[in-house]
Formats: C-alpha cells, structure tokens, sequence
C-alpha cells in the first residue's frame, strides 16, 4: 500500500509568539488560526501553507532554535513575481528580489525578524530535468 504524505507544517522558532503571530499576519498575510499562551505555540495558516510558531517556552524541552529556512514551491513564475510584490508592498523583510536562477529555480528571499527565512521559488527546469533523465 502506498502511503500519501500530506502538506509539511513546518515549527518556526520566534522569541515571542504575539509579536511574531502579528508580522505573519499584517506582513505576510497569514490568518493566526489560534494561539496557546499557555504552551507558547501560535498556528497559522495562509491558502494550503500551515506553520506553528513557537516560543522558548515550548522548545525549552526540544532544543530546537531559529533561523530555519521555509522552502515555498509555488506554481509559476508569476506566482512567485506575484507574492514578491504583496510581501513588498507590505513591508515585508524581503531580502532578495525574484531571478531566475540557472539551476532552473525562479525565486526570492524574505525573513521574518527572528532571522527564519523564506525561499520561495517556482521549478521550471523540471520538466527539462525529467526529458534529460528519460534519454
């Protein structure tokens, strides 16, 4: 039997989930879907992207620490363009513009103020990758 994995839902170490849960939302257009004061664990979500935003309360037993690094593999060129200029527009930590890359990744870099960081790209070698493979 094959098994289908479903969408990762990455934890994002932050120094203070409030502050954090705020910059998803108002920078990144995140909906903040709930957030446990008591763990200090925040989840969000924006489209089919969900994440966990978690404070040094609830990693002191983990030992997991920022920066992380969040790939976003987004359908298309223009998606990524697209995204680049909502996250620009809003203030964003954006710390490259989209390229297209010769490894065959369109993309660019933003972070949010703990230092994690997003990549988000489109593959369009791909199709190119699996030609090549075939032959």
């Amino acid at each position: 039997m094959k098994t289908t994995l479903p969408a990762a839902a990455p934890e994002i170490p932050v120094a203070d989930v409030a502050t954090s849960s705020a910059y998803y939302r108002d920078q990144l257009g995140f909906d903040v879907d709930w957030h446990a004061t008591d763990i200090d664990l925040a989840g969000i979500s924006r489209d089919q992207c969900r994440l966990f935003l978690s404070g040094p309360a609830f990693r002191e037993q983990r030992g997991n620490t920022s920066p992380v690094v969040i790939w976003l593999n987004l359908d298309s060129i223009e998606a990524v363009n697209d995204l680049h200029s909502l996250w620009h527009a809003a203030n964003a930590i954006v710390l490259a513009v989209p390229e297209s890359k010769p490894w065959g990744l369109h993309e660019f870099t933003a972070a949010d103020p703990d230092g994690n960081r997003f990549r988000v790209f489109h593959d369009f070698a791909t199709p190119e990758r699996l030609t090549e493979s075939s032959q």
